[in-house]
């Protein structure tokens, strides 16, 4: 993390607003979860960055979230550390048309939320008066609206806040949006400041740093996310030529700090200056404590150590390949036929569901014959843990809902999408391990062949040494005969070293009654509290994963670590 350097003494002092003055984040994330839910409608997915020209790691795994379910992930959400600004450049680069229609759809949902807002800490209103008593000037630079800014500037402490700032400028008032200098070189224009180290911008996002780089003023970093040096390295590059990758010239935590550089700056009659500061200063604030450090669960990934692999099994939708758009749309079409075909009577009693949200979704079918639009917003559910929900151990219904899903799916399958970029170089690289690789879905075969012929225009029926469909087998998962007979076919008996790689509880039932390592792939990011409301562990539900992991990345990293550890 940079340090606090010795910096040219400020004459102005612009702030950003959400984040680093004031605290908005329940409105601003219910409004980006709005936007995000509208991507389609507002032809926005195909504008999404590709992966491979996303600025960094975290970036593109944002963009493939939201590609897949059309929302943050809940570890963004859980966290409320990143801004608007940051996630819009994320996810649409440098594409500046489709940032702006963001921030206008976004500002559409802010505009049914925004009002609650509170300062970033206590005593802002004292640390910006110290300033300005010692003749620095103070504005305010930010991507927020003018309708926005000025109601929460007169919202915020009593509106107290409105006589310390000689200049605000706001986001709509500019051709370009932060990361571009135009609303700080706005800001100096207005008070007639020349771009140059005495002017300080203090914000808290990468789109800060860059504004200020860009515009050639003194960036300072507000940390009140306490990130970690770790994050640091992550996001700039130290040296780096490019303003968006460079790091701040300082970082601090809280007010305090800020003064406390304040204090260190060059300038003439240095020691008359810190004591002039010291006399006004507010009295100092302790820094909140830092988030504890928690301890993993058996199953995560840096503590489960399963057997090393010898043949690794996957399932095909929502692990290897995304379809959901086709998937969703036939689980639609195949709802409202459930009186038709008979099987409203035969879902299960709501009081014998495996969890409440089991028992809110069996209720809501029941009485509207469609999936409760957040299920459809949320986009993490599978068609067959849908009917293993709504069915139970009904095994004729659910045989029945299948088949009539696929008469559904069979009009809007075809578009199929590696779930990750690397899913192909990690089927190569256990290939050349050796391990073997096999894949099971639930899938009929007619739609399994086709998906894997048309995957990234070349196929994928080369990875595998064995595939096993929904219709290939007796009974379908969550039963075990699809991964019993995929090792058979190979040759492996049932144990420690066959691995089955699934996203859904159907997928863990299967290997678990198999007696095959269980490998959870949490691509829909899971909250550690939800994974133990699907893997309750009881009487009725016991079984649970040997291990889950959240990526491709952490997958490999998994296998190299079991067969190195062997």
């Amino acid at each position: 993390m940079p340090g606090a350097a010795r910096l040219p003494r400020p004459e102005l002092l612009v702030f950003d607003w959400h984040g680093t003055l004031v605290n908005t984040l329940k409105a601003m994330y219910e409004a980006v979860d709005d936007l995000l839910h509208r991507l389609d409608d507002l032809d926005l997915v195909r504008r999404l960055t590709p992966e491979g020209q996303s600025a960094t790691e975290d970036d593109a795994k944002l963009v493939r979230y939201v590609r897949i379910f059309r929302r943050l992930p809940p570890k963004t959400l859980a966290e409320r550390r990143v801004s608007r600004t940051d996630i819009f450049n994320a996810i649409f680069g440098t594409d500046r048309e489709a940032v702006e229609r963001a921030h206008a759809a976004y500002d559409e949902g802010y505009r049914l939320r925004f009002g609650q807002v509170h300062p970033i800490q206590p005593g802002v209103f004292e640390y910006l008066s110290a300033l300005k008593s010692l003749g620095i000037r103070c504005a305010v630079a930010t991507n927020r609206s003018r309708e926005f800014l000025d109601a929460e500037l007169q919202s915020v402490d009593e509106g107290r806040w409105a006589r310390l700032f000689d200049a605000t400028i706001c986001g709509d008032e500019q051709v370009v949006r932060k990361p571009a200098p135009d609303v700080l070189l706005q800001v100096m224009a207005r008070l007639g400041v020349e771009p140059g180290g005495g002017t300080w911008y203090v914000g808290d996002s990468v789109a800060d740093v860059a504004a200020a780089h860009h515009a050639g003023v003194t960036s300072v970093f507000f940390n009140g996310s306490r990130w970690d040096d770790v994050w640091f390295t992550r996001m700039f590059v130290a040296g780096g030529v490019e303003p968006w990758r460079r790091p701040p010239e300082a970082v601090v935590e809280s007010f305090d700090q800020l003064l406390d550089l304040v204090s260190e700056s060059d300038g003439a009659d240095a020691d008359s200056f810190r004591a002039r500061l010291d006399r006004v200063r507010p009295e100092r604030q302790a820094l909140p404590a830092a988030s504890a450090g928690r301890s993993e669960p058996d199953w995560h990934s840096s503590v489960a150590m399963p057997h090393p692999p010898a043949l690794v099994l996957f399932d095909w939708h929502a692990t290897l390949v995304d379809t959901l758009d086709a998937m969703y749309r036939a689980v639609d079409e195949t709802l409202p036929e459930l009186d038709v075909l008979g099987l409203t009577a035969r879902m299960v009693r709501p009081e014998e569901s495996r969890s409440v949200d089991d028992q809110k979704l069996v209720e809501y079918v029941r009485s509207h014959r469609m999936l409760h639009p957040k299920i459809k917003a949320d986009r993490k559910i599978s068609r067959t843990d849908i009917f293993e929900i709504l069915f139970g151990h009904d095994e004729e219904a659910k045989l029945t809902a299948h088949a009539v899903f696929n008469r559904h799916y069979r009009k809007h399958f075809g578009v199929v999408l590696p779930f990750e970029p690397s899913v192909r170089d990690v089927l190569l690289g256990l290939r050349s391990l050796p391990v073997a690789v096999g894949v099971i879905t639930n899938r009929d075969r007619e739609f399994f062949v086709q998906e894997l012929a048309a995957i990234e225009g070349t196929g994928w029926a080369e990875l595998f040494d064995t595939q096993v469909c929904g219709d290939d087998a007796p009974r379908r998962k969550p039963h075990p005969d699809q991964v019993l007979q995929a090792a058979a076919n190979l040759g492996f008996p049932p144990g420690p070293e066959v691995w089955y790689v699934g996203d859904s509880t159907t997928d863990v039932t299967a290997a678990k009654l198999a007696g095959v390592t269980s490998v959870f792939f949490n691509g829909a990011q899971w909250d550690e509290g939800w994974l133990h409301t699907i893997f309750p562990g009881t009487e009725r539900y016991p079984h649970k994963p040997d291990v889950v992991v959240n990526d491709f990345s952490e997958f490999w990293a998994l296998v190299l670590a079991c067969r190195s550890r062997a």
